[in-house]
């Protein structure tokens, strides 16, 4: 067996505690090797240059050189995937530094020993270990290309029909996908969109409010107890899980808190099962770029109740992870890259079409 390569990391946090934690967190597994440590971002540039890591873990509050700075220049030089660590009140610049061509974020440890420490520490692990799949080229693609202009109001949805559901599961490079992906429609489809995209707590609502600005959408967190309305998306809230249950004649939606046994909060099996169970063949699912196989088991129950599941292609996605669970299930209708996914929504009242004849798409 052909043992595998370590994964060798660069840490830049202007805080001494966050290095430490950080390559405390890192070194736990096997797989990483942490390189080297900076302190701002001129270092950490310098560094980059000279040991040419495989990863860069980045604050984004440094002196001398920010993180933003870091990254533009770093995208110009030496492309390489970054991961930001962050505190839970720096959302807006999180999303900034999505759109510069970081590729995931996690919550910043703090000097409290808390159970969130040890989630972090979790999540910083998977993540790290799912970056062997990331192709750096698809982010740069996505970084030039932007979001397609959007003309349109949020009238187009206005219609007496019923609304089509749609549900969607996205994990690394999702926030960059989600917003190509809602901000291509030129008309606001007769649907409405529940999303399950893998986000720490306390991020979710910026992030869906980002949306909300950028995009033809009414986009809000999900709250609970929300009805199906056409031309609206809901964000399942970091921390919690996204799921349907019928009050009286109506099917709104529920929230769960996440336990320490589930892998991924918010889950996208948990939103594709439950969606599955209460809309049947009308549903339609779309699983976008992601580690993991998160979305495989809840994309087959879609199949099994009669709706249609489209993947993002390999072409596309920054990692091809969660697709390709989807697709060697047999469970995808459609393997399409990321800009044909919307033109794929049908834009029919009351209907979801998904253009035809469907195909599995390469295995």
């Amino acid at each position: 067996m052909t043992r595998l390569e370590a994964i060798r990391v660069l840490v830049i946090d202007d805080s001494a505690f966050s290095r430490q934690t950080i390559t405390r967190m890192l070194e736990s597994s096997p797989l990483v090797e942490v390189v080297g440590v900076a302190r701002d971002g001129e270092e950490a540039l310098r560094k980059t240059l000279e040991l040419e890591p495989d990863l860069i873990t980045l604050d984004l509050a440094m002196p001398r050189m920010d993180g933003f700075t870091f990254l533009r220049l770093l995208m110009a030089k030496r492309p390489t995937p970054v991961m930001v660590i962050s505190g839970r009140r720096g959302e807006d610049d999180v999303f900034k530094a999505l759109d510069l061509g970081a590729v995931d974020f996690i919550a910043k440890p703090t000097k409290l020993a808390t159970p969130d420490l040890q989630q972090i520490e979790e999540g910083l692990i998977r993540k790290v270990h799912a970056i062997r799949e990331l192709r750096i080229e698809k982010v740069q693609k996505r970084i030039r290309s932007g979001p397609a202009a959007v003309e349109t109001t949020r009238d187009d949805a206005a219609s007496s029909a019923a609304p089509s559901p749609v549900v969607i599961g996205s994990s690394t490079g999702g926030p960059a996908a989600l917003t190509q992906l809602f901000s291509a429609f030129s008309k606001v489809p007769r649907c409405a969109f529940f999303v399950a995209q893998h986000m720490p707590g306390g991020f979710t609502r910026g992030f869906a409010e980002r949306l909300d600005r950028l995009t033809p959408f009414r986009v809000r967190e999900a709250r609970g107890g929300e009805a199906v309305e056409p031309g609206t998306v809901l964000v399942s809230p970091g921390g919690a899980h996204l799921v349907f249950e019928t009050d009286g004649r109506r099917i709104v939606t529920r929230l769960e808190e996440g336990s320490d046994g589930d892998r991924f909060i918010p889950s996208v099996d948990r939103l594709f099962c439950s969606a599955a169970k209460h809309f049947g063949p009308d549903l339609l699912a779309i699983v976008l770029t992601g580690m993991g196989d998160d979305g495989r088991e809840g994309a087959c129950q879609v199949k099994r109740a009669g709706g249609r599941v489209i993947a993002e292609s390999e072409e596309t996605a920054v990692i091809y992870g969660m697709p390709r669970q989807v697709v060697g299930a047999g469970a995808a209708d459609r393997v399409l890259p990321l800009p044909e996914i919307p033109a794929a929504i049908g834009k029919e009242p009351g209907e979801v079409r998904v253009s035809e004849p469907f195909d599995r798409g390469p295995s």
